[in-house]
């Protein structure tokens, strides 16, 4: 059975384009979709992902969205626990070919990580 993790130097996740995430509004307080928005630099990434290191500079304080946890997703998205680990592969599976193609590096470390 594939178990979600998160693989280091992918940064998916930091693609942050609003354009890509129409409906942000319906998850996000006013505080984090500001707070979200804030984040997002000209060319859609977050601001606080490094592209040489590939990764996030803010990590241990970021906030709350950025958090693949199970109370996060229970709150934003309705995402029971038990439920949370294919969920998560999924939004990663998404994300990632989304970025970086479903046949790129990104997808096969992800895949080779999670046990597929």
């Amino acid at each position: 059975m594939a178990t979600w993790q998160c693989v280091k130097q992918c940064g998916a996740c930091c693609h942050l384009d609003p354009g890509d995430r129409p409906d942000l509004d319906q998850y996000l307080s006013d505080d984090e979709l500001a707070l979200y928005l804030s984040m997002v630099g000209v060319d859609g990434w977050c601001v606080n992902f490094d592209h040489e290191t590939r990764e996030c500079q803010i990590y241990p304080n970021r906030p709350r969205f950025c958090r693949v946890e199970a109370g996060v997703f229970h709150d934003l998205y309705g995402i029971e626990p038990e439920e949370l680990n294919d969920f998560a592969i999924d939004c990663c599976h998404q994300q990632i070919e989304g970025v970086y193609g479903d046949r790129s590096l990104e997808q096969l470390r992800f895949d080779r990580a999670i046990g597929l």
